[in-house]
């Protein structure tokens, strides 16, 4: 055998058996290179699928300076901030599902795209087709719903323009999208408002190619008016409600994650601006053999949400210039707490509008 070869200067990290299975898994490290260090006076905004909720809860908790451009009235009760879609990001633009509808955001906020489909009525309420639970009762008018939505895309525009770092949950590649101009909904019409129109709207599952191109047009656009923004890209590890493909929900949950973390690697590995934190991997590697996910093989456990968090912070978090972390995450001990993304379990809970389509089961 011979003695010098390529893998012969690696270190531990580099070797399943040095890196995995010879250690406790509280005592793995190193899964990611963060060229990011967050600092506490740091502008943090976050989007993206339900997942990405956590971050920003975690990271304000933490004495961290996140960025909410929309917070709630004072007069809405805290237990209600959720349901109206205050507090979830830092803007009140609900589940991002997928890099084409953060596009699409970004291109309205900037006044290049005015959807023809902006207004959705039902039995006198008038609902947003692009944030279609932020008012569950529906907005009173449609005067009412276009001014709230010109007020959001200002704040929206605000937000890009204030913001050191943007972090960003990658959760889908299927969505569905108006026949009539390209325009993209976060949820299915007819789910959760509107009527469904088989002349009016499609389905379509993106490919790598098309996530990858928005995923980076989003990057240049933000950069060029904000020349200093770093990104932090995760993907969700929560598996898909439901499928429209066509395929096994299972084989249709693996093809969206493998394409989302192919695609955010990929920019991570383009851009020394662009950082990728694996909580997918986090959640989903057989290291943890199945521990992190309830019954349901759906649903994450507060323990895991805290693993992952754990280790965000460590990865991200601790900035010699700065910060001093005030000790070393201790590894979940509660294995039995659990949080559901439909908003349904504990004070933590996740609002995600994607699983009302378990309903239809």
């Amino acid at each position: 055998m011979h003695t010098t070869n390529p893998y012969s200067g690696l270190g531990a990290s580099s070797f399943w058996k040095t890196a995995v299975s010879s250690v406790p898994v509280d005592q793995i490290r190193g899964l990611t290179s963060a060229g990011t260090l967050l600092a506490r006076h740091e502008a943090i905004g976050t989007a993206g699928s339900c997942f990405a909720q956590h971050i920003g809860r975690r990271l304000t908790a933490a004495g961290y300076r996140l960025i909410d451009v929309e917070p709630a009235p004072p007069f809405l009760k805290p237990e209600r901030r959720s349901a109206y879609g205050f507090g979830l990001f830092s803007g009140r633009y609900g589940n991002v599902y997928t890099t084409a509808q953060l596009k699409q955001l970004i291109l309205r906020a900037y006044g290049h795209l005015t959807p023809e489909d902006h207004a959705w009525e039902e039995a006198g309420c008038w609902f947003d087709p692009f944030r279609p639970t932020i008012e569950p009762g529906g907005f009173a008018s449609e005067a009412e719903l276009l001014t709230n939505t010109t007020v959001h895309l200002q704040r929206v525009r605000g937000l890009f323009s204030q913001l050191d770092v943007f972090v960003f949950t990658l959760g889908l590649t299927e969505a569905w999208r108006s026949r009539i101009d390209g325009s993209v909904y976060p949820m299915c019409p007819g789910t959760t408002a509107g009527r469904f129109d088989a002349t009016r709207h499609e389905f379509v599952n993106y490919t790598s190619t098309e996530v990858a191109a928005d995923l980076n047009w989003c990057i240049g656009f933000l950069r060029r008016i904000n020349p200093s923004m770093r990104f932090i890209l995760t993907v969700s590890p929560v598996p898909l409600t439901a499928t429209a493909s066509g395929r096994h929900v299972l084989t249709a949950t693996t093809y969206s994650k493998s394409v989302l973390r192919t695609v955010a690697g990929e920019a991570a590995g383009q851009h020394g601006f662009v950082d990728y934190f694996p909580s997918y991997e986090i959640i989903n590697s057989p290291v943890f053999r199945g521990a992190f996910f309830e019954p349901n093989l759906r649903s994450v456990t507060t323990a895991g949400v805290d693993f992952v968090m754990s280790t965000f912070f460590r990865e991200f978090c601790v900035d010699p210039r700065v910060d001093t972390p005030d000790s070393d995450p201790e590894p979940p001990a509660d294995l039995s707490r659990t949080y559901d993304e439909s908003g349904a379990d504990e004070d933590e809970a996740a609002k995600c509008d994607e699983a009302v389509l378990e309903f239809y089961a």
